[in-house]
């Protein structure tokens, strides 16, 4: 049990550090190595309910740049692939082959990351299938592998180019409201238990500390860098994954 605990320190340290420094990260570290000790739906509620304390603690500090009419399209789509994505999760978490599936995405994303240029923020941006399909496909992947983050990302890059607050906090509330279904519905569905709020007491401590360290790194490191090396870890853990999950 304390060797176990030490190894989740250690993975939700370096996430939220990757994450303080870069601005993103922590589930992509987390989910990578956490389903080698746990099952998928363990492992992604976990990570879904810390990721909500470190989004909420920055939403609150930036509410007031919320464009709540921006993102609703974004938002309600998102919600409904949550809902899907709890019922996915509920039926199939236990099963390995999820950890294969987790692989694979986690590859697409270190190959987006690798090979994607910043989107054209030029360009007119679609406000109604665009963040519909965004929003479901975020909500989805996101409630099943708390790994959706790429297609907010992507979206709030595109309508809010020029404003870096509003970037982060209408991020942040997307991640918040959509955590937040994900918890409600599983914890309603009984999911929780108390081994789970052991390892989340931890995580919290964990995610706090790593989160405030990888911000007085922030002028210090490159975050190209950074997001280098967070996309060679992802790999080779969803490599570990994809053969040894």
């Amino acid at each position: 049990m304390l060797i176990e605990l030490l190894i989740l320190v250690s993975i939700f340290f370096i996430g939220s550090f990757i994450q303080g420094v870069s601005g993103f990260g922590f589930g992509l570290i987390a989910m990578s190595f956490l389903p080698l000790l746990f099952t998928v739906k363990e492992s992604t509620l976990l990570v879904v309910a810390l990721a909500f304390v470190l989004s909420v603690s920055i939403a609150v500090q930036m509410f007031r740049h919320i464009q709540w009419k921006a993102i609703i399209i974004l938002l309600s789509a998102a919600l409904l692939g949550r809902i899907c994505a709890f019922f996915i999760l509920d039926q199939h978490g236990d099963n390995d082959i999820l950890k294969v599936l987790l692989g694979i995405f986690l590859i697409a994303v270190v190959v987006y990351f690798f090979k994607s240029k910043r989107p054209d923020v030029n360009r007119v941006t679609n406000r109604t299938w665009l963040p519909a399909l965004l929003g479901l496909g975020g909500g989805l992947v996101g409630g099943v592998f708390a790994v959706g983050g790429p297609f907010f990302v992507f979206y709030m890059l595109l309508i809010f180019s020029n404003d870096k607050y509003a970037y982060s906090a209408n991020l942040q509330v997307s991640f918040v409201m959509t955590s937040l279904t994900t918890i409600l519905l599983h914890g309603i569905n009984g999911d929780f238990n108390v081994d789970f709020f052991v390892y989340f007491l931890v995580g919290v401590i964990s995610v706090l500390v790593g989160s405030r360290i990888g911000v007085l790194f922030f002028k210090r490191i490159s975050q190209e860098n950074i997001k280098k090396l967070a996309a060679v870890v992802v790999a080779v853990a969803a490599i570990n994954l994809i053969l040894f999950g």
